[in-house]
């Protein structure tokens, strides 16, 4: 099945079967199956203009069920965080990503719910298997999910019949945010690896003044 017969076929379930499908999408979507998330939100605002479903029950739902994903995602990496303690937990290095992360992983779970979507599976799963605090994740989660929903779903509601458009512009936009980021991720370890291994500069010692007699 090509990823366009499977978009037409989730959104035609999505428009029969109402809200309770809407959440089950979202859900699979966000345990890392191959579902267009964004896609489905804003289609979603779309039919709720259409009134193809009803406003309320289509936010709460879509909201628990994708929300519920990303909570199983940090599960599954709070379990392998057995073996990764096992095999890692004595490096310096997962340490101290572990270290950053607690102090840092707020703002990326928040930003990977909304504006790079793509990496919000790998953050749940980091995040669980760091041991960073579940209800800090959630919280995180909850807000970032619900800002995700209103806007691409309120995108979908403004431009109505135009949701396609929207919905390619907002994919493109989203890739190059997520390529961006990788790049500048990527420059930023080899600018800190680079220079924790350039070589030290020769230290020279002065010649001692001879002294003289008197």
């Amino acid at each position: 099945m090509t990823e366009l017969n499977l978009n037409e076929l989730l959104l035609t379930w999505i428009v029969s079967y109402g809200s309770p499908m809407v959440a089950g999408v979202l859900l699979v979507g966000a345990l890392g199956l191959p579902v267009p998330g964004t896609l489905i939100v804003i289609a979603t605002g779309a039919f709720i203009r259409q009134e193809f479903l009803d406003i309320y029950t289509t936010l709460i739902l879509g909201w628990l069920g994708v929300v519920v994903g990303d909570v199983i995602g940090y599960d599954l990496g709070r379990f392998a965080n057995i073996w990764i303690e096992r095999r890692f937990g004595k490096s310096s290095t997962w340490q101290k990503a572990q270290h950053i992360f607690e102090r840092r992983g707020g703002g990326a779970i928040y930003l990977t719910r909304w504006l790079l979507t793509p990496m919000a599976l790998p953050t749940n799963l980091v995040a669980g298997s760091s041991r960073y605090s579940f209800w800090k994740f959630l919280l995180f989660d909850i807000t970032g999910e619900l800002t995700w929903i209103m806007l691409y779903g309120g995108l979908g509601y403004i431009f109505g019949s135009q949701w396609e458009l929207i919905s390619e512009f907002i994919s493109n936009f989203t890739g190059l945010i997520v390529g961006i980021v990788i790049l500048g991720s990527g420059l930023y370890l080899a600018f800190r690896v680079g220079k924790k291994t350039a070589p030290l500069p020769l230290q020279t010692t002065e010649p001692c003044e001879s002294m003289g007699t008197s």
